[in-house]
């Protein structure tokens, strides 16, 4: 017998599946006793009745299942060599189950004499029928267990690869992110270089221990928030550099929530787009404020900044804040991520500056 053949919806199903087929047995011996006792014939008694029929009826289930293991590796194809196991094992498992009986009792020949008679035909028909509808529906639930088997097999490949492409998707923004930031902290530091060479050299060093930290990470699809607020920590250290006093910033991350995992470079496009639209514009230039929080089972993460605002009720296409590279990453990566729980916001500040906030539930 092959190692698949052996697979377990192909196999007798333990406990549950002997302990029906001796329930049958057990109906057959009532079934038998009362019917002779009727005709006052009275076979052998019920105790004995009984002994028969579980050694009958387990003998030819057990020849009916190793034929079917054995000779029906594929059932789909092969179903049809059924037709010569089914009788053969009824009949190989009546004389092997009566044989056994009468070793049991210590009795030989008593079970043969009852076959030889004249009811041993109808006692062989019956099981017969027996034995190929307890076959039809047995063979029925182990073929219903295997398509359900093939189809969770299915369900998990579907979504490995369902998983496999979102990470794939998410290592492709990471890729086009990193880029983002640092050709806008290079052409920052340009402009700086000609205005202020102290500073410069002072962001330059920032900017180096940033790649150091940033490029030599793994490129994990999620980390903690901590290293998320890191990261943001060390970038507004670079802004600051070339800012000056316009620029402060303050980072808001309650201690139960520093091991939460998150995308990377979730939020630094966000206060890139805050400084960039913003508090450079402004010629007073601004404070950043970014926070996290708990709300139910989903984590909000904000950005506010108190720059130039934005028109929220202008068309997103003709607003910068709302529709820059940045912005539409973060949109990507929390549908990739996220599918429809994940939220996005913007909101314009009465007083001046602009809130974007995104949501999401925690996976367990």
């Amino acid at each position: 017998i092959s190692a698949s053949a052996l697979t377990a919806p192909r196999m007798l199903r333990g406990w549950r599946w002997l302990l029906a087929s001796a329930s049958l047995n057990t109906l057959i011996a009532l079934a038998l006793t009362l019917t002779t006792a009727s005709h006052g014939a009275g076979l052998l008694g019920f105790g004995i009745n009984w002994l028969y029929s579980q050694c009958i009826g387990l003998a030819i289930w057990g020849l009916i299942d190793i034929g079917r293991l054995a000779l029906t590796p594929d059932e789909q194809r092969q179903w049809q060599r059924l037709f010569g196991i089914v009788p053969a094992g009824v009949v190989l498992g009546y004389l092997g189950g009566t044989l056994a009986g009468d070793t049991l009792l210590g009795k030989p020949g008593q079970g043969l004499a009852v076959l030889q008679s004249g009811q041993g035909p109808g006692l062989l028909l019956m099981s017969l029928a027996v034995g190929a509808v307890c076959a039809y529906y047995f063979m029925s639930q182990a073929r219903l267990a295997s398509v359900r088997e093939e189809a969770a097999r299915a369900s998990a490949r579907a979504e490995a690869a369902q998983r496999q492409a979102a990470e794939s998707q998410l290592k492709l923004l990471q890729t086009q992110l990193e880029p983002h930031m640092l050709f806008n902290t290079l052409a920052n530091l340009r402009v700086l270089v000609g205005l202020d060479p102290a500073r410069a050299q002072t962001m330059l060093d920032h900017l180096i221990a940033y790649l150091r930290a940033t490029l030599g990470a793994s490129r994990a699809t999620q980390h903690p928030l901590q290293d998320e607020f890191d990261r943001l920590a060390d970038y507004l250290a670079l802004m600051a550099v070339r800012m000056g006093p316009r620029l402060a910033f303050s980072l808001d991350l309650p201690d139960d929530l520093r091991a939460v995992p998150v995308p990377p470079l979730l939020l630094q496009p966000l206060v890139e787009n805050s400084i960039r639209h913003g508090l450079e514009p402004k010629v007073a230039g601004g404070s950043i404020h970014v926070q996290a929080q708990m709300q139910g089972n989903r984590l909000f993460l904000a950005v506010t900044d108190t720059g130039l605002g934005c028109d929220t009720t202008a068309p997103p296409a003709t607003t910068a804040l709302t529709s820059g590279f940045g912005l539409t990453q973060v949109r990507e990566r929390l549908h990739t991520c996220y599918g429809a729980e994940g939220a996005i916001e913007i909101v314009a500040i009465p007083s001046g500056g602009t809130r974007v906030s995104i949501s999401f539930p925690l996976k367990k």
